[in-house]
């Protein structure tokens, strides 16, 4: 006797929790900038004077399997699993207190998208979305997004090392939407604590750095 056939599960079903945030900026830049040596600087946004403003969207499309439409890692297979980056202001804003710098750029962080609001700790291995009134755009969060050496000239000096535990997620894109500037919720399992978004992670088991 067959058994009968399972339908398929509703992957939205468990994210019960929901989170406002703000979309502050999407990154979608056909150019890995921050390559070589620091010191050389980055390379240069191709056809455009507009330097890495141009790079900044109001709306971003992602498509399950490939990552954002335009974005230098799409479609690119040994990235699929960190196709989309996301990155929680408040980290920025942490370091630079810590530092005693100014405000930070922060399109100059590099990530795809800049929330206010957002835990993003806690979505290490874990299904989430991000609705931006288009619809939930799913994703899995696969690993930290480390810091590189490119903070301390671009940032400010030391900033790569405050940046440790902090410096966004690497997501990979299950499903396909729309992105866009403004208002959003995250949709998760777990719930969220704004508060913490600024908190230094370590990547191993969870711990809080001081």
């Amino acid at each position: 006797m067959s058994s009968p056939t399972e339908q398929p599960t509703d992957p939205l079903a468990p994210l019960v929790c929901r989170t406002p945030v703000e979309v502050l900026h999407l990154l979608v830049s056909p150019v890995h900038r921050y390559f070589g040596r620091p010191k050389d600087g980055p390379l240069p946004f191709e056809g455009d004077d507009a330097g890495p403003t141009a790079e900044d969207r109001e709306t971003a499309d992602v498509v399950a399997g490939k990552g954002i439409v335009g974005d230098r890692f799409f479609g690119k297979a040994a990235h699929m699993d960190a196709a989309v980056t996301l990155l929680a202001v408040e980290a920025l804003e942490a370091v630079a207190a810590q530092l005693g710098a100014a405000p930070f750029d922060p399109l100059l962080a590099r990530r795809n998208v800049v929330l206010r609001g957002a835990e993003l700790a806690p979505l290490r291995g874990r299904t989430f979305a991000l609705d931006c009134g288009e619809g939930p755009v799913l994703l899995a969060g696969r690993r930290p997004a480390a810091p590189c050496a490119w903070m301390d000239r671009q940032l400010a000096p030391g900033a790569h090392a405050a940046l440790r535990g902090r410096g966004g997620l690497r997501c990979e894109p299950l499903g396909s939407g729309r992105l866009r500037r403004g208002s959003a919720v995250l949709l998760t399992d777990v719930p969220l604590d704004p508060a913490r978004a600024g908190d230094a992670v370590l990547p191993r088991g969870g711990r809080r750095l001081p």
